[in-house]
Formats: structure tokens, C-alpha cells, sequence
């Protein structure tokens, strides 16, 4: 038992922001606490965090996150729960560091070896994806995900959504699996015609079909369609959860680690969408704290079904990538879909102190722009 003594925050390219808590005894653990487009926000809400926690007991890590979700009256959403995730994530791999153990022990103990994993192709207007995933085969993918649609009017012609079909076309002939991310950005006049289009080519999933506010109409589409369907990037908390398993409106639950507040709730949504037979495949288009935490936690969950993977995704630019900020990016080999989990302890990674603070200095904050003004009309379209 030793007081926490010290939280740090550290703001690093391409869009990511890690947390470091060290002990009164030395101990350290890394978390992640990245929300793309909000790091300021969370960086408030850690400041606030920092004040309230160093001093408690950093074994305690329970007591830390129920104190963080009771006590503030407001609780929940993306910022709040980010911020969490931060401090959750490296409070574990600080424990488990200090026993010795990885984290995986601390949840009862690894369930399989390795884990499957995909990776992205085509960024926010999809092209050239054959050629892209050819490429993702080579690196040792099966499996990729990719964005349906460009940007689509609430009404849009439907000739807009063959692209998609062709697009689906050309990774299955390469032998290949293929997650169709609808991102929330298709509305429903057009959603239900796009799962019909797909549906005969056999997606490995449908992600976010309609945006996560419309359980209804998910419900509704999930009901017409044979294709599995994927969300949960956008929900915080188990309590977010909750109704979607109750409505039977999702098959692939896609929490992301360090939007749900980060080991300690990621564990929890997993076991109860066991006991609806949905399977979780945990979103992460983020650093590799977020990743090495995310294959701890799935390690021990008997519902897991394929993690998401950033090496390469169009967003990390300027240089930083899945591989950077730690030593042993070995890990991140990817052998015939799969990743094998990690033997080190904690999270299994070796973060890079140095490269960290080095890059944080002057680092700006990710913003998305989405799709602008998009629209014919000068309208805003989703992202």
C-alpha cells in the first residue's frame, strides 16, 4: 500500500494523450486517456482528478473509480469517463507492474493466446481499398474495416451507395474479411437501403448503422437484416449499454477503452453482454497504451471477438504510430490475423519515457473537421 504521489498528463502526436501516476514507493503505471478532438477538455477534467486523488491509496483502484463516478453528482459521457479511463488504466498497469504479474493475471487469468485483430483501409472517403488491402494482407491482416460512405445527404440518391457495394466486392475477392463502418454519418432513409445492398456479400459487420441516439431505429434495422450488427464507440458507461442488449439492437458490442472509463468498466460491459450472447470487439483507432490495455482486458473475456488495430490508420501522421512511444513494438507483429498476447508485465508494453515527453513538448491538439461544410447546400454533414 502506498499513496499515489504524482499524476501527469502528456499531449503527443498524432492525436493521443497518456497519463503517468507514480506512487509514494516509485511505482508507475500508464494509462491513456485520448478523446479525439476533445484533448483539452479531458486535460481540464485531469487537472481536476489530479487535485482530488493524489494522496489516496493506489491500490484502491475500485474505490478510485466509484469515489470519481458518485461523488461528482454529474457523471458519464465522453470527457468525464476519458479522463477516468486515463487514471484506471495506469492504476492497473501499476499494480500489476508491482506484483510482478500482467495485468491479465489480476482478471482471473488469460483465456487464449492470441487474439484477431483487423485494420483500417480507405479513410474518411474510401478509394483505392484494393490496393490498400492487398497491402494489409502483406502486413499479415485478414480481416480490415473500412468506412462505407464519403459524407450523405439525410435523403441522398441511391446510386450513392453502389460504391460501397463495389468497394465490399473487391476485399472479399482478395480473400479477405471486411467490417463496413456506416459511422453514424448514413441517416435512416438511407441505412436500411445500404444493409440490403451489403447484406448479399456478406460484411463481417455493420458498424454504427444509424448514430447511437436512435436505439429505435437500430432496433428496427437490426431486426430486417442478417448482417451482424456493430456499435458502442459512442456509449460510456455500462448503464449506456444497457438498453441496446435489452432491445436486442446490437450482435457486436465495440466499447472503447478509454471512453468508458477504462479497465475497471470495460471488464463490467464485457460480462454483461455476455449474458445477452454478444460477443465484444472493443474499439480502438488510438495509441498503443490504449491497445495494450485493451488486449489485457480481452484476454480474460470469453466473449471476445476481434480487436481493432490503429497500425497505419490515416490519422496517425507526422511520424508517431502505433510503434512509437514504446520500446518493444514487437509486439504489434501481426502473423495470420492474429496478435499473440503479450508476456511482460502490467500492460505488456514498455512505454518510452523519454520519446513521451520529448514529443509533448509544444504538442497541439487533434481537431476534426469532419466533412466542413459539406453539404450542396453549405450545410454540415456527420462525420
Amino acid at each position: 500500500m502506498a499513496p499515489i504521489a504524482s499524476i501527469e498528463y502528456f499531449r503527443v502526436p498524432p492525436r493521443w494523450l497518456f497519463v503517468k501516476i507514480t506512487d509514494s514507493l516509485g511505482h508507475t503505471g500508464w494509462g491513456e486517456a485520448s478523446l479525439e478532438g476533445h484533448t483539452q477538455a479531458v486535460e481540464g477534467c485531469l487537472d481536476a482528478y489530479r487535485a482530488r486523488y493524489v494522496g489516496m491509496d493506489a491500490d484502491e483502484i475500485e474505490h478510485i473509480w466509484q469515489t470519481t463516478w458518485r461523488l461528482g453528482f454529474y457523471r458519464g459521457g465522453p470527457v468525464f469517463m476519458s479522463a477516468l479511463a486515463g487514471i484506471d488504466i495506469a492504476l492497473w498497469d501499476l499494480k500489476a507492474r508491482k506484483l510482478n504479474v500482467p495485468l491479465y493475471q489480476l482478471l482471473g487469468g488469460k483465456v487464449r493466446d492470441k487474439l484477431k485483430v483487423y485494420a483500417w483501409i480507405g479513410g474518411d472517403r474510401p478509394d483505392d481499398v484494393a490496393a490498400q488491402a492487398s497491402a494489409r494482407k502483406a502486413q499479415g491482416f485478414t480481416t480490415i474495416k473500412m468506412n462505407a460512405t464519403s459524407d450523405l445527404g439525410w435523403l441522398d440518391s441511391p446510386s450513392a451507395l453502389l460504391p460501397a457495394v463495389e468497394r465490399l466486392r473487391a476485399v472479399k475477392a482478395l480473400g479477405m474479411d471486411a467490417g463496413i463502418d456506416f459511422h453514424g454519418r448514413v441517416h435512416k432513409p438511407m441505412a436500411k437501403q445500404l444493409a440490403f445492398a451489403l447484406a448479399p456479400h456478406c460484411p463481417l459487420f455493420i458498424e454504427e448503422p444509424l448514430l447511437s441516439e436512435h436505439i429505435h431505429g437500430i432496433a428496427a434495422l437490426a431486426a430486417q437484416t442478417t448482417i451482424p450488427i456493430a456499435l458502442g464507440e459512442r456509449l460510456h458507461s455500462r448503464w449506456d449499454v444497457r438498453p441496446f442488449l435489452e432491445a436486442s439492437a446490437v450482435d457486436i458490442l465495440q466499447p472503447d477503452i478509454a471512453h468508458v472509463g477504462g479497465v475497471s468498466e470495460l471488464r463490467r460491459i464485457a460480462a454483461m453482454a455476455e449474458a445477452y450472447d454478444v460477443a465484444v470487439a472493443p474499439h480502438c483507432p488510438l495509441g498503443p497504451i490504449a491497445l495494450a490495455a485493451c488486449v489485457q482486458v480481452m484476454a480474460a473475456t470469453p466473449n471476445f471477438a476481434i480487436q481493432e488495430m490503429s497500425l497505419g490508420i490515416h490519422y496517425n501522421v507526422g511520424g508517431a504510430d502505433l510503434t512509437s512511444y514504446v520500446t518493444n513494438p514487437e509486439v504489434w507483429q501481426v502473423r495470420e490475423g492474429y496478435v499473440a498476447l503479450m508476456e511482460g508485465v502490467g500492460l505488456g508494453i514498455e512505454v518510452d519515457e523519454r520519446e513521451v515527453r520529448e514529443k509533448a513538448v509544444g504538442a497541439e491538439a487533434w481537431v476534426s473537421l469532419g466533412f466542413g461544410l459539406g453539404g450542396p447546400g453549405g450545410e454540415v454533414r456527420e462525420w
